[in-house]
């Protein structure tokens, strides 16, 4: 009896304490901290079980080699993924340094096979900002873009382009049928492409440069852009304010 008592008291206590803990706010939630290397790994290691717990009924297509899979998966996986998870010749964006865990580099190979990266892409992972495309994409779309990451980590920069430019003798936007609007995270994009390719772009600045060139460099490009004064409008024009009456 006094060993179910003392149970009791010890689960009461762990009760207490943890509801305690919740509510004091000491838990620093921040993103600009790391997790300790033991929050790190039960987190990792959570997530990792909980996806391949759930794929054992999944069906993997038997056409994820197809080039038109890779295709379009690649165009998709570049309005969606890579202000997260990167592209060859893109080291870093804005997006990826603020977000605590990092997202993983697709460009690297992985420990998931394709049904756990078809999983995680349909379904999210809550607390990571890895949003569940499923709810706004249908399983096609999704398994395109799985298909495509089998072969991003072989690519080159070169071979990357060339697959998420239009196929030769179409025009860009032109419909075959299948909607492929994905959406555009570009404004997120503006870091660390190796060969600054984002970096010329209006409204971007070039974090390879010091803070101060970069504000250096915002303020010309305002002063450069300041437009005229409008000329006082004429007392009798009714419409040279603007306004439509």
């Amino acid at each position: 009896m006094r060993i179910l008592y003392s149970i009791v008291i010890v689960g009461v206590v762990l009760a207490v304490s943890g509801f305690a803990f919740i509510h004091s706010g000491i838990y620093n939630v921040t993103a600009m901290e790391e997790h300790s290397p033991l929050g790190k790994w039960a987190l990792h290691t959570t997530m990792k079980n909980s996806v391949e717990a759930r794929v054992s009924e999944l069906d993997v297509p038997s056409n994820l080699a197809s080039e038109e899979m890779i295709r379009q998966g690649a165009r998709a996986y570049d309005q969606l993924c890579v202000a997260c998870h990167l592209k060859p010749g893109l080291e870093d964006t804005l997006l990826r340094q603020g977000l605590n865990p990092t997202p993983p580099s697709l460009v690297e190979r992985g420990h998931f096979g394709p049904a756990e990266q078809f999983w995680v892409i349909k379904n999210g992972i809550k607390m990571t900002g890895m949003p569940a495309w499923g709810v706004t994409h249908d399983d096609e779309d999704l398994w395109e873009i799985t298909a495509f990451l089998q072969r991003l980590p072989s690519l080159s920069e070169a071979e990357y382009t060339r697959l998420i430019q239009p196929e030769p003798g179409t025009q860009a936007g032109a419909d075959d049928g299948h909607d492929h609007d994905h959406g555009d995270m570009g404004g997120m994009m503006a870091s660390g492409s190796s060969h600054g390719s984002t970096h010329g772009e209006p409204g971007h600045h070039d974090m390879s440069k010091p803070h101060d060139a970069r504000h250096n460099d915002a303020t010309d490009h305002h002063s450069s852009h300041e437009p005229e004064k409008a000329s006082e409008p004429e007392a009798d024009d009714h419409y040279a304010d603007g306004h439509s009456h």
